[in-house]
């Protein structure tokens, strides 16, 4: 009996000595939450920004699924018998930038591919991949909802990979574009579209990794990349479709991977809405778009050069030699001139002049200022297919 009593009081004490000691402690513990004070003049914790984010909070992207996927679609694009006999068998088919995914089956013969697109207009325009839909005279478009549409080719721009189609009806799902110019390294975004063209509707999440990459990655003479890099999961049929952050804004167009499989293996590219948006509104007012080069070779001014052609400071590009049949050519450029000024813009060096011209395309008309013999002129400089 005595034991028992022993071991009932021993219990007691344990247990009042366990509370008292979770009292003190719980007492000294911060919450999960920063808890804001009443006192109007309270004077804030300066660690406390670190408590800001809630460990403890799901985080997902529910609400930005429910509002894009409806937009984006896929699409399915052949070339006629026709269109591949006049082509000519000399040709070879074209490779998807996903790690060579071959649209067709055998050379000379009709292409066919597929891949995806993003809705951003009611009335049925499309937003995609030049190398989806840039081969193919024959488009068949899916809606989300499995509603199929045939759809006409707008125009293409192969120096940026993208093109645009348009389906027929009215009151279509569609994402506005977002301000690219707002996106950074290391939030959250997701790719939407339907790899490998039989899993519709995926959509996978991905941090972005690094922003203005420029990997030469589409073939022409003259290109213009400026791609978001994400680590969003992205494959072959993913071409064309939407890239989107954490709101649902759509913030690119996916495009291509770096990979030596031929599937992901941990990058993919988007072209950044903001040159999307610019292309996109060019060619639905003027369809495909033909870019060229002024037809120029040279090299920036230094201070031996500057004496000799007799300015008055160190700027400008050396003009050494005009491309023969270009627009250069033709509007009376020589070797020797020295280019100072695009469209009443400065140019003190060739990256200035580079990024001036990155937009132009066949058929505009440029004024170019230069200084010759040490005198100014600005000369009207038509932008020609150099042949």
């Amino acid at each position: 009996m005595k034991n028992i009593i022993s071991y009932l009081f021993a219990g007691i004490i344990g247990g009042c000595t366990f509370y008292g000691l979770q009292t003190y402690a719980s007492s000294d513990v911060q919450p999960s939450t920063p808890v804001v004070s009443p006192r109007v003049n309270a004077t804030p914790v300066a660690h406390q920004s670190l408590r800001s984010i809630n460990p403890t909070t799901p985080f997902d992207f529910v609400k930005a699924c429910e509002n894009t996927t409806k937009a984006v679609v896929q699409i399915d694009a052949a070339e006629s018998a026709k269109s591949a006999s006049e082509r000519g068998s000399s040709e070879p088919n074209l490779f998807d930038f996903f790690g060579g995914e071959m649209f067709g089956h055998g050379f000379g013969g009709p292409k066919k591919g597929n891949g995806s697109g993003v809705l951003i207009s009611e009335d049925g325009y499309i937003v995609t991949n030049n190398h989806v839909v840039g081969f193919a005279d024959e488009l068949t478009v899916t809606l989300e909802n499995g509603k199929e549409y045939e759809a006409k080719k707008i125009g293409t721009d192969p120096s940026t990979d993208l093109a645009v189609i348009k389906i027929q009806g009215t009151g279509h799902d569609y994402l506005e574009l977002a301000d690219s110019k707002d996106v950074k390294v290391g939030q959250w975004v997701l790719a939407i579209g339907n790899p490998f063209n039989y899993l519709a509707s995926t959509v996978t999440a991905g941090i972005v990794s690094a922003l203005g990459r420029d990997l030469d990655m589409i073939e022409g003479k003259k290109t213009i990349e400026e791609f978001i890099q994400t680590d969003a999961a992205v494959n072959p049929g993913n071409s064309g479709g939407a890239l989107v952050d954490a709101n649902g804004n759509l913030i690119g167009i996916n495009t291509a991977i770096a990979t030596p499989t031929g599937v992901y293996a941990g990058y993919s590219f988007a072209i950044p809405s903001n040159l999307v948006k610019t292309i996109t509104k060019d060619i639905i007012e003027n369809g495909d778009i033909e870019r060229a080069n002024l037809g120029i070779a040279g090299y920036d001014v230094d201070e031996e050069l500057a004496k000799q052609q007799k300015l008055d400071k160190v700027m400008g590009v050396y003009v050494a030699e005009v491309t023969p049949g270009s627009g250069a050519q033709f509007g009376g450029i020589l070797p020797g001139d020295v280019v100072v000024g695009l469209n009443e813009k400065v140019i003190n060096n060739f990256a200035d002049m580079r990024e001036l011209l990155r937009f132009s395309k066949v058929g505009d008309t440029i004024d170019l200022k230069i200084m010759r013999n040490g005198k100014s002129k600005t000369i009207p400089i038509k932008i020609r297919k150099t042949i």
